[in-house]
């Protein structure tokens, strides 16, 4: 009979040993959020001509991931490990704010693209647009005016209050209108990385071009 209950003790004793390393594995896995590179919904040679297989390979493989490698090394032991990007973009500063907004900018950015695309808004989005500039055509002309007008690097966006009010932004390095309380909608990169080898200086032809491969279902979505 002894020897029944030491082997029993043994065994509870065993379990509750590999539940703990389990429990503590499991909070070492979800100790730090780790960001990832977004996969891109479309090939990389998907939307030329308006931008080239190169450019997206630079852009996406070289520059996003490069951003994505320096916020999951800044991070770790501070108060953002565990935030998601808007959180972490509407509270941080210097670096980390620099290359979580730089992330959260580009996967908008990138996934507001497909072959094929363009045209114009439906539904809610184009109705709004057309409240706001009286049409498509005007709202499309001031756009790529501010995206124009950015000195240096940066970004100009279309987005919502919390009204559902549209606004165009332009926003200086990586910020994003989440720090206004603004919604991104569309956002158009007028870094230099984002079309030199397409277009060199002519950042107005540009802007003019990526019209032809918004995807307008992902992007009303966000409306």
């Amino acid at each position: 009979m002894t020897s029944l209950i030491t082997y029993f003790l043994i065994t509870l004793l065993s379990l509750n040993i590999s539940d703990n390393n389990n429990t503590d594995n499991n909070n070492k896995n979800t100790k730090a959020m780790k960001f990832e590179l977004i996969k891109l919904p479309y090939a990389t040679n998907a939307l030329e001509p308006v931008i080239s297989q190169q450019t997206i390979e630079l852009h996406h493989g070289k520059h996003l991931q490069t951003y994505v490698n320096n916020l999951n090394n800044l991070v770790p032991g501070t108060k953002y490990e565990n935030m998601d990007l808007v959180s972490i973009v509407k509270d941080s500063e210097g670096g980390v704010f620099n290359n979580a907004g730089q992330i959260l900018n580009h996967e908008i950015y990138f996934t507001s693209f497909a072959p094929n695309a363009g045209g114009e808004p439906k539904g809610k989005l184009a109705d709004a647009i057309n409240t706001q500039w009286g049409s498509f055509e005007n709202f499309k002309k001031e756009f790529n005016a501010a995206g124009a007008a950015v000195f240096g690097s940066g970004w100009v966006w279309l987005a919502k209050d919390a009204s559902g009010k549209l606004s165009i932004e332009k926003e200086p390095n990586g910020s994003n209108p989440v720090v206004k309380g603004l919604t991104p909608i569309l956002g158009f990169d007028v870094w230099e990385h984002a079309y030199y080898l397409d277009y060199q200086n002519r950042r107005a032809d540009h802007l003019a071009e990526l019209w032809k491969i918004i995807n307008w279902d992902v992007v009303s979505a966000r409306y």
